[in-house]
Parts: structure tokens; sequence; C-alpha cells
């Protein structure tokens, strides 16, 4: 049984201070490695990563197993390019040892996130988390702090928004009440911290290749998305003018639904919009249509009409809306038109169900019958 006991640095802090290319693979290049890393930097906690490495592979050893001793490391601009860099040193170092699993020895949160990528390669037997003990007292949280105002990107994360917090504070206290200058400040720190901790950043890192590539590939979805927007802001607006002219109540549940009453129509065709873009670009493709974006149109027409209908009848119960009147004749009580608007809303689901069942089905029937022309050929 051969193992892989993997050292990850996906900042490629080793390659930088060193000028060594990865992989580096065995024990006698490992070893070496330590010895680069350290008179490079000696504070860096790689190289208790490194060392952590070899002790792992020789206590594997002596237990009798086999244990090749690998370093992969980022390469790239970007985050996604880091990744990248390492799946294909890890196909190569899969390639030449053809190892039965791996250990993973870390030393960050960050080197963590390439567990994934490993495990999708490899069994991964354990995670070894190394964690440098440092002594607590004064002049070990002064240098502390200075490591932390040296990270560049914990920097960004932290003392940016702290920093435009303090310098908006006196502003918004001179225009504000002390109280709405606190919930501004507080709330734009909230939303900088989510932003990071949602990792916004790195979704936002990779709209505009997918973008490109939408726009070279021809997919009908790319200006459904841009009509579904436009659609979503036409609806906001028209909700946001219909609460605007509304009496002040004691509480907010009816401007509420004035609100969803006048927006639900317009973002459920927003919602359609895309997923009709969708639906083509699966239908142009080669693979087919697939049964979860045939059923989203029926789904969202579905959720609209039961969304309007329990938010009409909470308006025609204030007495907000008039009767629904059908056929010039038939007028419909609130507790009706819910009723009227629910089983429309089911009907239709059940509907988009029908249509998916009966594509799919087809689809199996042809390729079954293609299948069986080839078997008689």
């Amino acid at each position: 049984m051969t193992t892989l006991v993997l050292c990850v640095d996906r900042t490629d802090d080793i390659g930088r201070k060193t000028g060594l290319t990865t992989p580096v693979v065995g024990w006698e290049a490992v070893q070496s490695l330590v010895t680069e890393v350290g008179l490079a930097d000696p504070e860096d906690s790689s190289v208790n990563c490194l060392l952590e490495t070899l002790r792992v592979a020789r206590e594997l050893r002596d237990e009798d197993d086999e244990a090749v001793v690998a370093v992969v490391a980022g390469g790239g601009d970007s985050i996604v390019g880091a990744d990248r860099s390492v799946a294909a040193q890890l196909d190569r170092l899969v390639e030449e040892y053809a190892p039965d699993s791996a250990v993973v020895v870390i030393d960050s949160v960050q080197d963590e996130r390439l567990v994934p990528v490993v495990e999708s390669r490899l069994p991964v037997d354990a995670v070894d988390r190394v964690v440098v003990r440092q002594a607590h007292d004064l002049e070990s949280t002064y240098y502390l702090l200075k490591q932390f105002l040296a990270d560049e990107e914990l920097r960004t994360t932290l003392l940016v928004p702290t920093g435009i917090g303090l310098l908006l504070l006196p502003i918004l206290l001179t225009q504000f009440s002390p109280t709405i200058a606190l919930a501004g400040l507080a709330s734009l720190l909230g939303a900088a911290l989510l932003y990071k901790g949602l990792a916004v950043d790195e979704l936002l890192e990779d709209v505009p290749d997918r973008l490109r590539a939408a726009m070279y590939s021809g997919q009908v979805s790319v200006v459904t998305y841009v009509v579904s927007a436009g659609l979503t802001l036409v609806g906001v607006f028209l909700g946001a003018l219909s609460v605007s002219n509304a009496p002040v109540g004691e509480t907010a549940l009816l401007p509420a639904m004035q609100f969803t009453y006048a927006a639900v129509p317009w973002l459920a065709l927003a919602a359609l919009t895309a997923s009709a873009g969708r639906l083509l670009d699966e239908l142009i493709s080669a693979e087919g249509v697939r049964t979860p974006y045939l059923n989203l149109p029926f789904g969202v027409v579905a959720l609209g009409l039961v969304v309007r209908g329990f938010s009409g009848y909470f308006l025609e119960r204030e007495g907000v809306l008039s009767n629904l009147v059908l056929f010039d004749r038939v007028l419909l009580t609130a507790t009706q038109r819910l009723a009227l608007f629910i089983v429309v809303g089911i009907v239709v689901s059940l509907v988009g169900v029908r249509v998916a069942v009966r594509v799919t089905d087809d689809g199996i029937d042809a390729v079954d019958a293609g299948g069986g022309e080839d078997a008689d050929a």
C-alpha cells in the first residue's frame, strides 16, 4: 500500500522564497527544501509544515507502509489559477507513483480549501493541521500584531472596512442622529464582513470569464438574463410606488402585501424569462433537455400565482382591493379568490410535471430505439 504524504501550499510561499518549482518529491528533496525555506525565512510556518510532512512519512514507514513525500504549491495570478496548478501537479504525482491514498499536511485555513481537490483524485486518510505554538507574553503579542499588519489579505479584509467606517462616522454624526449614524456604520461593516465571509469576491472573480464564455458560445440565456434583470427592476419600482402612496398604518403587513401584489407579476415574468433562456440553451445543445429545466417555467408561474393570491386575499380583507369579477357576472369573495389562485397554481405545477415526464420518456424511448437498431445492425 502506497500513501502519498502531501504538503500543500496554496499561496506558493515556498516557491516565492526559494525560487524552486513544485512538485518536490522524495525524502531527500523535501529535507533539502526545509533548509532552503528556513534560511529564506526562519519565521515562516511552512518550515514546520514541511517537517511535519517528513515526520508523518517516517511514522508510516515505521509501520511498514510505503510513503511518498511530496510538496505541491499553487501558481498563477489568481486563486483559480493556483488551484488548477495544484490539480495539475496532483495528476502528475498520481500518474507517476499511483498511490492508494493520501495524508494532507496543511498550516492554514487557505491551504485547507485544497483538500477537496485532493479528495477528487485520491482517498484522503487524514488531514494534519500544523499549529505553531507561540509564547503568550507582551512581546509575542506585539510580534503577532506586526505579522498581522504585514499580511495583505488580512489587511484588506479587516483594516480597510474598519478604516472606511471610522472615516464615515464623523460625517454621519454631523448629518444624522447618533442612532442612525451608528446603525449605518454597523450595516456597512456587516456588509463588508459578509462580502468576505460568503466569498462573494471569489464568485465575482469568475463572472467575467463565465460571461465571456457564454457570449462566445452564443447562449441565449445571456440576453434573457439581462431582460430578466430589467423586469425585476420594473417590478421593484412598481411595488415601491404602490407602497409610497399607501397610508402609514400601525404595522408593516399591509404595505408589504401591497408591494408583493404589485411586484409579483413582474418578478414572476423576470424569472420566467430567465428560465426560458436557459431552457432554449438546453434545447440548442446536443445533450438534450434535463428535467429540472422543463419544470422550472411551470414552477415559476405556479409560485407567482400562489403568492399573488395570498397577497390579494389580505388586501381584499382590508378593503384595498375590490372583489374579483369573473365573466362579468360571478363575484368572488376573498376566500374564493385565494382558493382559485391556489387551484390554478397547483394545476400549472402538475402540468409542468406531466410535460417533463412526457419529454423525458420520449427521450428515453428514442435512445432505446436507437440502441435496438444498432444492435440489430
